[in-house]
């Protein structure tokens, strides 16, 4: 790649020319070093052909750093400089976000008297036209927007870590300026408030870290990442030179003393120290705690190994079954054995077709991704035919060890009969304190202290997240599904395939638990 010092000059020398926003209006727009770098960059990298390097330019830094004002006299330049017939837009999750960069715009407009017979504001329809051009610029969100006459030479996303869905994303990627000579797409986001890593925004993250990290080779990318990494709990966040180095405009757009306060609220506060790190440190939040265990446990314990190790080997299924437009789930749990000397686990779920697209749309849950992943099976139908599940776990029976499958009576009865017809042996599991609390409390056991592992599966990482629990006088435990916000399904099954296995299993693990007291689990 080489680079074009006139071509990186042009949007550097027109964004300096004009005035800032907000709290600086008035004074001349002056690029921070970090602002001239990126711009250099992005926009001086051409291939041989002389057209601009990279198609989409990723921007992920914390709050008040300045990236709205900077992405407004971008907007500016595109509208102003860019050949006849582009089309600008600007996006966001709500319209009220989306219009930031638009007013943003408009103040700058409005202190440059060289621009009153070039552009044309139709507030309106909050657009803005170049008059000699035919060049617009315009807002869309995710809330209203259509796809009719969308040919763009330049996409802004704001904060796209807050899209509802993708929907508005693959409007304005997939196949969007196929025609245009050099489409730019911007993407300048702070990190997301994303536990369940479902959304658009951590999708796009991830992609543009791997990127960055040399995982991914994308030539067409370019990528400037400001934060602290998602799994970094223990980096000390009081550290003034740390805020220095993912603040770039620590002492220009944000004071010292500010963060100061903010830091010491959160020294004091776990609420605080939440939004410390991710709105003044950008870190993507993983600590998303419910009643049970926290997600960065099942971060943890993500094996190493894959399914062809664990074939003849000893396993104990753990069903829980949907009852109508639910996720069911099994979980394969298989005990230290020959081979290895750690608890391993591997799940299976099953969606209703029918209801997918719906629920999609209405959850915000990606199960279609997770069906074209191979993470999740939809079934025909709106509830799960459980002739497929039936079918994967005799399946199954051939491939392990299966000396019993453990399930929740409730809606088995005709699925455990044809499982023991099919030579399975089936342990009904009691889904009350008595019975599950000593099973999770052991998972819990061996998890924490790294003699469980499981395989990477997405849609047990969310179910994993979403547990509520109730807890009694004695400390015994259960998960509450009538409480859980979301699916819990695979914990579910879990549990009962750790119940099952501890009525089998000689649990010598230096734990409370044994297998005189679980015998109840029958009771």
């Amino acid at each position: 790649m080489r680079h074009d010092k006139q071509r990186a000059l042009e949007p550097i020398e027109f964004v300096q020319m004009l005035h800032a926003v907000d709290d600086f209006y008035g004074q001349p727009f002056t690029l921070l070093d970090w602002q001239h770098q990126i711009l250099w960059d992005v926009y001086g990298t051409v291939k041989e052909d002389g057209y601009r390097q990279y198609r989409f330019a990723y921007l992920e830094i914390p709050k008040k750093n300045g990236k709205t004002s900077l992405i407004a006299a971008l907007a500016l330049y595109h509208l102003v400089c860019d050949p006849a017939g582009g089309q600008i837009y600007c996006c966001a999750a709500d319209r009220g976000q989306a219009e930031l960069v638009y007013k943003a715009a408009l103040g700058m407009i409005e202190q440059e008297p060289e621009f009153d017979d070039v552009l044309k504001v139709l507030d309106s329809r909050k657009e803005i036209k170049n008059l000699h051009t035919g060049t617009m610029l315009k807002v869309l969100s995710a809330e209203a927007y259509t796809k009719h006459g969308i040919n763009p030479t330049v996409v802004i996303f704001d904060e796209l870590h807050a899209q509802p869905s993708r929907d508005l994303w693959d409007v304005m990627t997939f196949g969007a300026g196929a025609a245009r000579k050099e489409p730019l797409w911007w993407v300048i986001t702070t990190a997301g408030d994303d536990p369940d890593r479902k959304s658009i925004g951590w999708e796009i993250h991830e992609y543009a870290r791997k990127v960055r990290d040399g995982e991914i080779h994308d030539p067409h990318w370019y990528v400037k990442i400001y934060g602290i990494q998602e799994e970094a709990e223990d980096v000390d966040i009081f550290d003034e030179a740390l805020w220095y180095r993912v603040n770039p405009s620590l002492g220009h757009t944000i004071s010292i003393e500010a963060l100061r306060q903010e830091a010491l609220l959160a020294r004091n506060s776990e609420s605080a120290e939440r939004l410390f790190r991710w709105l003044r440190l950008n870190q993507w939040i993983s600590q998303k705690r419910t009643g049970w265990q926290p997600l960065s446990l099942w971060d943890k314990t993500t094996g190493d190994w894959g399914r062809a190790d664990l074939v003849g080997k000893k396993c104990y299924p753990g069903i829980d079954l949907s009852s109508t437009t639910d996720l069911t789930g099994v979980v394969y749990l298989f005990p230290p054995q020959d081979g290895f000397d750690d608890w391993r686990f591997i799940m299976e779920a099953w969606i209703p077709e029918d209801s997918m697209k719906e629920r999609v749309r209405r959850d915000g849950v990606p199960y279609d991704r997770w069906v074209n992943q191979k993470y999740l099976h939809a079934t025909p139908g709106e509830v799960v035919d459980y002739d497929f599940v039936e079918a994967q776990l005799l399946a199954a029976n051939s491939t392990y060890e299966i000396p019993a499958a453990g399930t929740d009576p409730w809606n088995s009865r005709m699925l455990s009969q044809r499982l023991m017809r099919g030579g399975m042996e089936i342990v009904e599991i009691q889904q009350n304190m008595k019975n599950m609390s000593p099973a999770m409390k052991m998972i819990e056991h061996l998890m924490k202290t790294g003699r469980m592992t499981h395989e990477k599966h997405p849609v047990g990482r969310w179910c994993w997240g979403n547990v509520v629990i109730a807890v009694d006088g004695n400390e015994n435990i259960k998960p509450m599904k009538n409480k859980s916000k979301e699916r819990i399904d695979l914990t579910v099954a879990l549990i009962n395939a750790m119940a099952t296995a501890m009525l089998f299993e000689d649990m010598d693990e230096g734990f409370v638990y044994n297998q005189r007291g679980m015998l109840s689990l029958l009771d």
